[in-house]
């Protein structure tokens, strides 16, 4: 029996997969590589120590997906394959409801086809909207979303919820997610954006390298203590073994559940920029520049749910996220093309 890991190599899913196999489970990798490196498959083989099972597959090809469930016997199923860019969603919204939202009823329709009911889905903390206020818990009200991207979390998280609805025997555990940051204390693998990075972290570690001649902070008039937005920034290890964790909560529970995981504290963009410099000894020179579309002012999780339900919480702190950050960006210049 093995767990089916939709977008593998990515960020998140990667790192993911490291903490299943060191778990014990088995794995098996579909990822169609738009925004991933093959050289990933690798990295995670000499983490683990393990061979891993890899399909080049996208999520919207149903007999792609059919060939892997009928050759692995797959126990439970975490879907990241999706697309993640807030900026490029406004830009491109008929692309990510294609995507995201096809992805996800293909692959349900595949598993129900083939009797696997555990679904561990990556959501995020943008389906709260602007309205709530931080720290958010699970049981607020969705659907005021700012942009196309977070209206395709908040759709997808009503597909399973619906199909949990029609078969009590599924179980569908939704995370909402907040801002993942860090990278394998290895310095082997982290976060390796196609093209500018959308996501501030590896911005900031672009300019560290000499890769981009300084950070644009996008907006200094939220009303927040230094103008600049605020997030839940979560160690990506840290992010890796909720995900395990909820798994394991999978394979012995029924129905949906929705499960934050973060941290509890906001930091605001220059207190990471900060902290980095802290970090690790360095300057980040930076540029204020006007606020994107569909950014936000704060995103804080309230995390209790995840430590009652899973056992769950973090433990890497800002610090730790930053050091990471650029142990990997040092080591691997150019990301995973070396």
């Amino acid at each position: 029996m093995a767990i089916l890991v939709t977008g593998g190599c990515g960020f998140i899913g990667s790192h993911t997969c490291v903490e299943l196999a060191r778990a014990g489970y088995d794995l098996v990798v579909a990822d169609n590589f738009h925004n991933a490196k093959e050289e990933v498959c690798n990295r995670i083989e000499t983490l683990t120590g393990r061979p891993l099972r890899v399909y080049r597959c996208d999520v919207r090809e149903e007999a792609a997906l059919c060939r892997i469930f009928e050759e692995q016997t797959i126990e439970a199923v975490i879907h990241f394959a999706g697309w993640k860019a807030v900026g490029e969603s406004t830009r491109l919204p008929l692309e990510y409801y294609d995507n995201n939202l096809s992805g996800t009823v293909t692959l349900c329709k595949v598993m129900q086809r083939y009797g696997c009911k555990r679904l561990v889905f990556s959501s995020s903390a943008t389906v709260y909207g602007e309205e709530n206020p931080s720290p958010l818990t699970e049981d607020m009200p969705v659907g005021q979303v700012a942009n196309p991207y977070a209206r395709t979390k908040l759709f997808n998280e009503w597909v399973v919820k619906d199909l949990c609805a029609a078969d009590p025997t599924f179980c569908g555990i939704l995370l909402r997610y907040f801002n993942p940051i860090g990278a394998h204390p290895s310095g082997t693998m982290g976060e390796d954006p196609n093209g500018i990075p959308n996501n501030l972290m590896p911005y900031i570690t672009g300019v560290a390298v000499g890769k981009l001649p300084k950070l644009m902070v996008f907006g200094n008039d939220y009303p927040t203590p230094d103008g600049t937005g605020i997030r839940d920034y979560i160690h990506v290890v840290d992010l890796a073994r909720g995900h395990v964790a909820a798994v394991q909560y999978a394979l012995a529970h029924t129905g949906a559940e929705v499960i934050n995981l973060g941290t509890g504290v906001g930091y605001s963009v220059l207190d990471v920029v900060h902290a980095f410099e802290e970090a690790n000894d360095l300057a980040i020179p930076y540029e204020i520049a006007p606020r994107r579309p569909g950014d936000v002012t704060i995103y804080c999780a309230d995390p209790s749910k995840a430590e009652r339900l899973l056992g769950w919480r973090a433990e890497y702190g800002i610090h730790d996220m930053c050091r990471d950050s650029w142990r990997w960006q040092k080591n691997n210049p150019n990301g995973y093309e070396e």
